[in-house]
């Protein structure tokens, strides 16, 4: 029996030519969430269609499968959804004082969109006026602090080149300028409010967080630097709640239950345990530091959540 679902066709067609290594079985059961009988039968139907597609072997003996560079042409043009995702993430980034970023994005939109033939290009600019004007995010007011685009771009080199840095920095709470620290810059760390560069300090001998907006200078320097070759960003910040760093504890959150629906539909931390209790309540478990974050955050619940952290218990608001 041919798999007949067009739309899946095209896009698993657009990933074969997108992939410089190809797209094995395995790819396309995980992509697309079909079995594996169903993952052959679309492979086939993109075969029998495009007869130019090629077979490459892979470790263990997996094959994987893939187009020679412009074999689709233009069945490979952007479409407006993807580029408002474009736009929409330059203005987040806009947003959140990553000019740097928003103006490279917004470039490569330009480009994308100057090889559109000329009829679909105007089509194009009427409806990603409408898209991003229902979208908003360009437009949502809030806080953010000012960053000096050289200063991330200077940060962005160094991480690329994997090299030291040697930067004049103020601290946020005491003013105090720290001359000629020597950092090892491992990430930058964007988000709503406050941004930093986690990076390994000479002088404490560790991995620390410093604000972005309190470089006042940065310099490139010749040493190399490599990070751990056991870190892993995602677990370091998963030890946290926000960006404060602390011994991590058990926490414990009690949603009663007249806001323990809402409480449902949010992700607090990206290693949370739910549990809905008899009384209808939320119990929310993690494992992180950032005391002082969750507070300030947990404000906005009042007395309709009951907070636990190691022997800490009791109601904020």
């Amino acid at each position: 029996m041919r798999y007949s679902r067009q739309e899946d066709l095209l896009r698993l067609a657009v990933m074969m030519q997108g992939s410089a290594e190809g797209v094995s079985i395995a790819d396309i059961e995980l992509a697309f969430g079909v079995s594996r009988r169903t993952a052959e039968r679309m492979r086939d139907a993109v075969l029998r269609a495009y007869p130019q597609l090629e077979e490459r072997p892979g470790l263990n003996g997996q094959k994987y499968w893939r187009f020679p560079p412009g074999t689709l042409g233009k069945m490979v043009e952007t479409t407006i959804d993807e580029l408002t995702a474009g736009h929409r993430a330059a203005s987040i980034a806009r947003r959140e004082g990553d000019i740097d970023t928003a103006e490279a994005l917004e470039r490569l939109l330009s480009k994308v969109q100057a090889m559109f033939r000329e009829d679909r290009r105007r089509r194009v600019a009427a409806d990603l006026e409408a898209q991003l004007m229902a979208d908003g995010v360009a437009f949502r007011p809030g806080p953010r602090e000012r960053i000096e685009p050289e200063i991330l771009r200077r940060l962005r080199e160094a991480i690329l080149a994997g090299v030291m840095i040697s930067a004049d920095h103020r601290a946020r709470g005491s003013g105090k300028l720290s001359r000629n620290t020597r950092l090892g810059p491992i990430a930058m760390l964007f988000g709503e409010g406050r941004q930093y560069l986690l990076a390994w300090s000479e002088y404490q001998d560790d991995l620390r967080l410093f604000a972005l907006a309190g470089f006042e200078r940065i310099d490139l320097e010749d040493e190399v630097f490599e990070r751990p070759e056991d870190f892993d960003l995602q677990d370091w910040l998963a030890e946290s709640f926000g960006i404060w760093r602390e011994e991590p504890q058990d926490v414990e959150w009690r949603f009663l239950p007249e806001v323990a629906d809402e409480a449902a539909t949010y992700v607090f931390h990206p290693k949370q345990e739910l549990e809905r209790l008899v009384d209808g309540s939320l119990l929310v478990r993690f494992h992180a530091g950032g005391q002082q974050e969750m507070e300030w955050y947990l404000m906005r619940w009042g007395d309709s959540v009951e907070v636990k952290i190691g022997d800490i218990g009791g109601n904020v608001g």
